[in-house]
């Protein structure tokens, strides 16, 4: 038994988010709950936001218990991007792409043994 949370078209680049999601893959929830409160990146409070829903949803939707809980698999991928323009020199323009990110955690209970 697992269960999932996703977080869509939020506001961070995957490269970047993929960075903190790499740190909390495998571990159990408390742990991965304090790397991510430790963790100097602006994707940490959105991925732990997303992490804290997976637990939420384990708990309420299939009774697990949180205790056992680990974070079996945790993926980042892109969202749609933004496109927006600069002005440059010589009444030139370059792109900016702002890029989104879909986040994914899923969690299940560790095998007793």
């Amino acid at each position: 038994m697992q269960a999932k949370a996703v977080a869509r078209t939020v506001r961070i680049a995957p490269r970047k988010a993929r960075l903190v999601i790499d740190l909390i893959r495998g571990k159990q929830i408390g742990e991965a709950v304090a790397i991510l409160r430790h963790t100097p990146k602006t994707a940490s409070p959105i991925i732990e936001k997303v992490l804290k829903s997976a637990v939420a949803n384990a708990e309420h939707n299939y009774e697990m218990d949180i205790n056992n809980l680990v974070v079996t698999e945790a993926y980042v991928g892109e969202g749609p991007t933004l496109k927006r323009f600069r002005p440059r020199a010589m009444g030139r323009a370059s792109a900016i792409n702002k890029r989104t990110s879909h986040i994914t955690i899923v969690v299940s209970e560790k095998k007793e043994g």
